[in-house]
């Protein structure tokens, strides 16, 4: 007597009712596709992630603030850009004591050096304790330029 499970075959199919039995495919190519696809969209993150986050064409720095009479507040920036023959704008701000953005001026820089350094006034609605830069930029507003 054998002892052990009873070894039994694969049920046989009735021929012609399921069609004949194809060969597996290879996956191969999918895996390619996939890398494909993977690089594709990476590629595609990473430049749009160097356009947004690289380096500014336009930069300004603060260098000093001073609190003047009449709620004014002075504020000098160095600018630094890429292209000095292209005018461009900064934004400056005041802020009170809360922290809140109390005033503002856009400030033309006109074309010349690669490195600018301009002093402006900024008018404040409440006493100023700090003033910074917001950001700068090519794209000056019409009411800035000059004819």
């Amino acid at each position: 007597m054998a002892s052990g499970p009873a070894k039994t075959a694969a049920p046989a199919l009735p021929e012609g009712r399921y069609g004949t039995r194809r060969a597996t495919p290879s996956r191969r190519w999918r895996r390619w596709l996939f890398l494909g696809i993977a690089l594709l969209v990476s590629g595609v993150i990473t430049w749009v992630a160097y356009v947004n986050l690289g380096a500014a064409p336009i930069d300004a720095e603060r260098v000093a603030f001073s609190e003047k009479p009449g709620n004014a507040m002075e504020i000098t920036i160095n600018v630094t850009r890429d292209d000095n023959g292209k005018p461009g704008v900064c934004i400056v701000r005041a802020r009170d004591k809360t922290g809140a953005e109390s005033g503002r001026k856009e400030l033309l820089i006109p074309a010349g050096a690669k490195y600018s350094r301009m002093t402006t006034t900024i008018k404040s609605i409440g006493e100023p304790v700090t003033a910074d830069v917001f950001g700068c930029s090519y794209d000056i507003p019409r009411y800035l330029s000059t004819p």
